[in-house]
This record gives structure tokens, C-alpha cells and sequence, in this order.
């Protein structure tokens, strides 16, 4: 089938933090999708101004851009980079669309249809998750005020609730990746 007539699509994977959606992003990069995460818009911010890249800077940055263009701002921001792939590719990933507003401004402006898979798991995994990873750990009470910071500031339920597609992860990586795969795969979704 030739590129021009195979629909586009941008996958958006959604979750709270330790959910497991990093780890789904990296492997369908590997796979060769286009990745693109929310969140390196606001690393490069606070790497820009110079800043240590922490949570707390993250979180000040990111309501700085929510402050002066709404609560879509990072998806304004990802917008143009998203459509430029788009013109190229058939299938994108968007990792970390963080909140409602974004989500239907990217229903909207994205020229591709939006499929939402929502990576869920007990905060009780989430949280041990956080708290050995290797890149910013993070102790039970970071972990549980970034969830309320999230839930409450930036919409982050929105997304998780209207997805397409939810995916559990209580078992090991693998068996999300494979849970994952099969879910692609009934959806004839591929690089």
C-alpha cells in the first residue's frame, strides 16, 4: 500500500509517574516508531536557563508555560514538530500527553487519528517503581505529591479516563511489551 493513502495515526501514551509508559515509548522506538515525549520540551526549557534538571524546576517551568498559553501549552508547543513528522511518517508516539486540555486540542489541530492507551498500575507498584529507578528516583512522599500535583494541576486524569485502550501492568516489563505488541498488532499499527 502506498504511504499517502495509509491513514495516520499518533499513539499517545498516557499514565500516572511509574505507570510503565517510558518503558512501552522506548521499546516501540526500538521497534522504529517516531517517539516524541511531552516532557523533553520542558527539560529543554530548564536546561536553557541553565538549571539542574530536577522535578521541582520541571514542575515551575511547566506551569510557567501553562500560566502563559493555557493548559494545552506543551501540546501547542509539540504541534508543530508532531505535523512535520506526520508528513513523513504513518505512525507517530507521543509519550506523556500530560493533560485534557491537550488531549483535545490534539484531537483537533493533529493531522492524524489520536489513539490513547492508558498504562495502569497500583500506586503501590508505581511508587517502588519511582523509588529504584536509576534516572531521578523518587520516595514515597515526591511520588505521592507529583501524583496529586498531576491529578489536580495538570488534568492528568482526563486523558488516563477517556483512553482508547488501557493496558495493566502488574506483571513484569515483559509482559507489557507483549501486552502491548499484541494490542499494535490487533490494530494493524506499525512503524
Amino acid at each position: 500500500m502506498h504511504n499517502s493513502i495509509q491513514p495516520r495515526r499518533a499513539l499517545a501514551l498516557v499514565g500516572m509517574p511509574g505507570a510503565g509508559k517510558t518503558l512501552c515509548a522506548r521499546h516501540l522506538e526500538q521497534c522504529g516508531f517516531y517517539q516524541f515525549r511531552f516532557g523533553s520540551i520542558i527539560v529543554d526549557e530548564v536546561v536553557r536557563r541553565g538549571l539542574p534538571v530536577e522535578p521541582e524546576n520541571e514542575r515551575i517551568v511547566r506551569e510557567e508555560f501553562r500560566e502563559r498559553d493555557g493548559m494545552a501549552a506543551i501540546a501547542k508547543l509539540a504541534l508543530p514538530r508532531l505535523n512535520a513528522e506526520l508528513k513523513t511518517r504513518t505512525t507517530i508516539v507521543i509519550d506523556g500527553l500530560y493533560g485534557f486540555s491537550e488531549y483535545k486540542l490534539l484531537r483537533e489541530q493533529l493531522h492524524a487519528e489520536l489513539i490513547v492507551v492508558a498504562i495502569v498500575s497500583s500506586r503501590e507498584a508505581r511508587y517502588q517503581r519511582l523509588a529504584t529507578r536509576s534516572e531521578r528516583p523518587l520516595t514515597r512522599e515526591e511520588a505521592e505529591r507529583r501524583d496529586f500535583q498531576e491529578i489536580e494541576r495538570l488534568e492528568k486524569g482526563g486523558p488516563i479516563a477517556i483512553a482508547d485502550y488501557t493496558l495493566l501492568n502488574h506483571g513484569t516489563p515483559e509482559d507489557l511489551l507483549m501486552a502491548l505488541d499484541e494490542l499494535l498488532d490487533s490494530l494493524g499499527i506499525h512503524p
